[in-house]
């Protein structure tokens, strides 16, 4: 145990930089590293912590009315407890944002002599926390945060006429640039956190010690961010206008977060559903769908509440939350029948889904994570090369989540390759990009979004049945702080089916705002990389990049998809997470922006066919067997090739036989390539199941 010694009547000193009060008590000046359990969670904190927990002794009289305990915290995501004389004064906040605490001490908790403060995680699950800079207030802690008041306008600049006030995210850091507790009421129309205050209508006034500030405005991806510094002493009022622009053009789209909760209904989180609607609002989602857990319920009452419900449309969902997997679904109807949550495979599941509400949009969530023991993409159940599923089951769903900021992978690419095994492989998902925020601030409702492709005139009255089938039909557009579109042969986008034709020109812009910037944009073709260009200029605000590429006529039927990328955004008025089941403590927090599949027709039937089509014609043909199947396959991509692999393998092929795999390399690198890859996969699920030899 880490011990820190401090004298009360020593450590008297004036911290007017700092926004702890006039005269501040400091018990420790410095931030520990502690860590519960023996594995490092985080490579970017050093190999040994200083201990698991921290106990502070200090000396003191009694506290015979209400004082405060204040800290600063980082990177907190399990439980910890704050002791006090072996009485549990308070929490941490679970929230890895960097973030001051003030916390009450009850009258008489300080004994006259000798103190003792420990800090210490409940359970043992990793978890690399940074905690210090303790201080003492002999008042209590509403006095502590209510010296100074801000007055904040949000207003948004508007192309033709004078600003207009608009709902907005207003981040509150102290100058040491950690989130600064606020004093102020989440009601009509606040949502408050520390640091953090949602406005509805653009007007907001918190209390907060005195001291230095910045101030951050700004209303999710599409828009700019206005920053104002204050000083504020003790008994001030000040007041402070800040200015939005829209800086994301995004015409002929609306801006859709596929999986949204509520504490009010999900029953965790913090996000009551009066204070979501204000987040929904403050964040710019136009079209958001809600998703409480085995829950469909009807947020529009709150909005109308709010004074927030001309800012989008309000859509029913539901997270039908299994054993076997979470699947988001709209529209359904609020109060009306739910599916069987208790369903032990998907035949059952999506049987369900779609006698009991039929809801036409099936999304099939955050794939590679694990909940009740069931990871759908893992290893166990399914082949990551060639989007097989080992226990034969269907993936009834039409979408995929490629992006969920608030379950982020460690590798931002690894569910796009498994949409895209999943199209190689037949089956049709549109890609979604969604926040899984149950939090009003931890996690960012709306960070990660869909753009659909509808008419967005009114985003109070969007045509939800419009939406769905675009969505179904795979015409969006996929965005965590980017925007990439793209359009082939002049003509044609996400969703569509081009026609046979010669040469394809593919034209790609990269789209963010000033806030957020793009280092790099790739074209795949069936999943993989055939284009990268670094982008130079990546900071500026609208359109980042554009260019053209043009592509050889394709011998069979392609999907063609753009990613743009850079460096995530580590401001806290809009940080992105760490990954919530990270597969390694090395972290590389990337923003995205991708298109949806843009088909091309090779082959001129008129029809998606995909590399699993291509692959089962090319064994009828050669009656299965694979002497004869390999060669032809040197006229083929990778992604054919590995579908061949799986085929030969299910009909008693060993596919890493020496002579099959001497075949494959003469046949040409994208095949050899293509055996490799469904090997590993191959070997991993062996593993996985118990059933390697």
């Amino acid at each position: 145990m880490l011990f820190r010694f401090a004298n009360l009547l020593v450590l008297i000193i004036l911290l007017t930089a700092d926004s702890v009060s006039a005269k501040a008590i400091v018990l420790d000046a410095h931030l520990h590293h502690l860590r519960a359990g023996k594995q490092r969670e985080w490579s970017d904190f050093p190999v040994q912590a200083e201990g698991p927990s921290l106990s502070v002794r200090f000396k003191s009289k009694r506290n015979d009315a209400d004082w405060t305990l204040r800290l600063r915290q980082q990177d907190v995501k399990q439980t910890w407890k704050v002791l006090l004389n072996g009485k549990e004064l308070g929490k941490l906040v679970s929230d890895e944002n960097d973030q001051l605490l003030y916390l009450p001490i009850p009258a008489q908790q300080i004994m006259t002599g000798e103190n003792l403060l420990i800090i210490e995680q409940v359970g043992r699950i990793p978890d690399d926390i940074r905690v210090g800079e303790i201080s003492l207030d002999d008042r209590p802690r509403e006095r502590v945060l209510s010296e100074a008041a801000v007055m904040v306008s949000v207003m948004e600049a508007r192309p033709s006429g004078d600003p207009t006030p608009t709902p907005c995210r207003i981040t509150i850091l102290n100058a040491q640039g950690a989130l600064a507790a606020v004093r102020a009421t989440s009601d009509r129309p606040l949502a408050v956190r520390s640091g953090v205050v949602y406005t509805g209508d653009g007007k907001a006034r918190f209390e907060l010690p005195a001291g230095d500030y910045t101030i951050h405005a700004g209303r999710g991806f599409e828009y700019s961010v206005d920053t104002v510094r204050v000083s504020v002493k003790a008994g001030e009022v000040i007041r402070k206008t800040l200015t939005l622009r829209r800086e994301v053009p995004t015409d002929g789209y609306i801006s859709c977060d596929t999986h949204v909760h509520t504490l009010t209904y999900s029953g965790h989180g913090d996000a009551s559903v009066a204070e979501r609607v204000l987040t929904l609002a403050g964040e710019g989602i136009e079209l958001p769908i809600a998703t409480d857990h085995n829950r469909q319920v009807d947020y529009r009452a709150a909005a109308i509440k709010q004074g927030v419900g001309k800012y989008f449309t309000l859509v029913t969902g539901n997270e039908v939350t299994t054993a076997v997997g979470h699947f988001n679904i709209w529209p359904v109807r609020a109060g009306g029948p739910l599916p069987d949550a208790g369903a032990k495979d998907w035949k059952s599941v999506f049987a369900s889904i779609a006698e009991r509400t039929g809801a036409k949009v099936v999304i099939l969530n955050h794939p590679r994570d694990l909940h009740s023991g069931f990871r759908p993409f893992g290893p166990k159940h399914h082949l990551a090369a060639n989007g097989e599923n080992l226990d034969r089951w269907e993936l009834r769903a039409n979408g995929m989540e490629v992006v969920n900021s608030g379950a982020q992978q460690t590798d931002v690419m690894r569910p796009y390759h498994d949409w895209f095994a999943a199209l190689n492989r037949g089956i049709f998902l549109t890609p979604a990009g969604a926040s899984d925020s149950h939090d009003v601030s931890r996690f960012i409702v709306g960070q990660a979004r869909t753009y659909i492709r509808v008419k967005d005139a009114r985003p109070a009255d969007i045509d939800v049945s419009a939406a769905a089938a675009s969505f179904a039909n795979g015409r969006v557009l996929v965005s965590c702080g980017l925007l990439a579109d793209i359009a082939v042969n002049d003509k044609y986008g996400p969703g569509d089916l081009v026609p046979a034709t010669g040469e394809v020109k593919v034209a790609v812009r990269v789209l963010g705002p000033s806030w957020a910037t793009a280092d790099k944009v790739e074209l795949f073709a069936n999943g993989h990389k055939i284009r990268e260009t670094r982008i130079a200029d990546g900071k500026k605000a609208g359109i980042k990049w554009k260019g053209e590429w043009t592509l050889p006529r394709f011998r069979h039927d392609v999907h063609l998809v753009a990613i743009a990328s850079g460096p995530g955004v580590r401001e806290l008025y809009w940080p992105i997470a760490r990954p919530y089941q990270p597969t390694s403590p090395v972290v590389d927090r990337r923003v995205l922006g991708s298109t949806g599949a843009v088909w091309l027709d090779a082959d001129g039937d008129g029809r998606r066919t995909s590399a699993f089509a291509i692959a089962q014609r090319l064994l009828r043909e050669a009656k299965g067997e694979w002497s004869r199947v390999l060669p032809a396959l040197k006229d083929y991509d990778e992604a054919v090739a590995v579908q061949a692999a799986g085929l030969l393998q299910a009909r008693g092929v060993s596919v890493n036989a020496v002579e099959i795999r001497t075949a494959a390399r003469k046949a040409g690198t994208p095949v050899e390539r293509g055996f490799q890859a469904y090997i590993e996969a191959w070997r991993a699920s062996q593993i996985a199941r118990g059933e390697s030899r």
